[in-house]
This record gives structure tokens, sequence and C-alpha cells, in this order.
């Protein structure tokens, strides 16, 4: 008789390490489950007005990859009242295309915590083209562009537009 009580122990003791090593697993993967919906991969998307107030940029997804083009300019044409172009291009066969709908940013990828890397970033006042970094921060938007590193470049806080 004390032999049953002991394996009836035993096994009540199994059972409550199999139940709590299930019930840890299931916490694990809902802890995760909650995780991966936090990651909003398409925060990024809609309209977003420039630092400067001076335009509002479109960024929209092809494939799994993030882009923005110039979808309302402030002063849309040049002093002789024609709409202005992205005249300081490098490739002179460009510098005719209208900057209202220029692409300006390119192929970023969503890294988690609603930041988006390997991208870039055209800057239609210069003409120059730089590596980029975005982060969303609710309705901010921060754009780091740069060259080579990280720490060597500029940064901008565009608001989302309404």
């Amino acid at each position: 008789m004390h032999l049953a009580k002991n394996d009836v122990n035993r096994n009540l003791e199994n059972q409550l390490a199999t139940m709590s090593k299930k019930l840890t697993c299931l916490l694990i993967a809902i802890s995760c489950c909650f995780t991966a919906l936090a990651q909003k991969p398409d925060a990024v998307l809609g309209k977003w007005t420039s630092a400067t107030g001076e335009a509002q940029i479109l960024i929209y997804k092809k494939g799994d990859k993030y882009f923005g083009k110039i979808d309302w300019l402030k002063y849309p044409n040049d002093d002789a009242g024609k709409p202005k172009t992205d005249k300081k291009n490098p490739d002179k066969s460009l510098r005719t295309r209208p900057e209202l709908g220029l692409e300006l940013l390119k192929d970023f990828a969503f890294a988690g915590d609603n930041v988006y890397e390997d991208g870039t970033i055209y800057d239609p006042k210069s003409g120059k083209t730089y590596s980029c970094k975005m982060t969303v921060n609710g309705t901010k938007l921060k754009i780091r562009g740069y060259v080579g590193i990280s720490l060597l470049g500029r940064t901008e806080i565009w608001t989302r537009s309404k």
C-alpha cells in the first residue's frame, strides 16, 4: 500500500512538471505573438510633410520594399510659372523631369522596431543621393541621410500629414 502511494505521488509530480513545461511554452508562444503583432511594418505608409513644410512625400510599398515620392509642393512652379524640374540631377537626361512625382526614397526594408534601413534618399536641391535610415515615432518620421556611416549625416523630422 505504501509503495502504491509513492507511485501515485511520483505520477502526480510528473504530470505537474509536464503541465508546467507546457504552460511555460504556451506563455512564450503567446508573448512571441504579441511581439510580432506589435511590429507594424506598414506604419510608415502614407503622406508625410517635410521639415520645411514645402513638400509632402507619399510613402508606399512595392513588394516588400518602401518608396516615397513628392506628392505635393508648396511652390510647384519656377519663377517663369513652369513646373519645377530636377535641374540639379547629375544625369543630364533626367533634368527635365518634374519635381512633382519625383521618387525621393528608394528600396527601404523594414528592420523591426519601426526602423527602415538600406534605402536611399535623393535631394533634388543638390542632385545628390545618400544612404538613408527612417524611424517612425508616432506622427513623426526621423529621416537620417548619410554618406558611408550614419554618424556622418543629417537628420530631418517629417510629420504625418492629415
